[in-house]
């Protein structure tokens, strides 16, 4: 079946939520979701992640201590996986990758492989695969929650959690719904591709020449 573009979001219209909005906009709508699945395509190869202790000592440089704090989550994890089963609800996340990795993207692999070996549902492609739709520019960060709402999330240059923008139209919706789902079903485990192009990598270097 050949691919069509999906909408720009710049053109959508929709709702911008601040931060603080959105965090708690988006944490009660998930929570309210029954039997409806979700669907989230990333494609920025660098972000700033908040309030996160295995990224904070990934930065600083203490890659043992990041791994073994991912480690840790395990078991949270696999409460939150319980809890969604309960709710017949599956969050389905594509992750772009590019290589060479960013010292960033080497370490959000192997917290998604984690996250994946307690139960989540994660798949990885690579950036030519999306380079169809990305002639005005990379793709943008989207999540699509319960086939009813779509939210263009925004980030600083950074990297830095800037808000969204909520958008409720149907159509666009669902054309974002089924990119990221063709997105998902080429997609490859997580967990797979991190034993095959992440495992054996070096800890990655971090600060100045990064």
């Amino acid at each position: 079946m050949r691919e069509t573009l999906c909408p720009a979001l710049e053109t959508a219209g929709g709702v911008h939520l601040e931060l603080l909005d959105y965090r708690k906009e988006f944490a009660e709508r998930h929570r309210r979701l029954r039997g409806r699945d979700s669907w989230k395509c990333e494609r920025r190869q660098d972000f700033v992640e908040l309030d996160h202790p295995s990224y904070d000592a990934f930065r600083a440089g203490r890659w043992e201590e990041s791994m073994r704090l991912l480690d840790d989550r395990r078991e949270s994890l696999r409460e939150t996986m319980r809890e969604r089963s309960l709710r017949a609800t599956v969050f389905h996340r594509v992750r772009v990758v590019e290589e060479p990795l960013t010292p960033y993207l080497q370490w959000e692999l192997r917290s998604l492989a984690v996250q994946a070996e307690c139960g989540a549902a994660i798949r990885v492609v690579p950036g030519g695969r999306v380079a169809r739709f990305e002639e005005s520019g990379p793709l943008p960060e989207v999540v699509v929650l319960g086939g009813e709402t779509l939210y263009h999330v925004l980030y600083t240059p950074t990297g830095s959690l800037d808000g969204a923008i909520r958008i409720d139209d149907s159509a666009v919706v669902s054309s974002w719904t089924a990119l990221i789902r063709g997105l998902y079903g080429d997609g490859e485990d997580v967990t797979a591709y991190v034993d095959r192009h992440v495992a054996t990598l070096p800890p990655p270097r971090v600060g100045s020449g990064e």
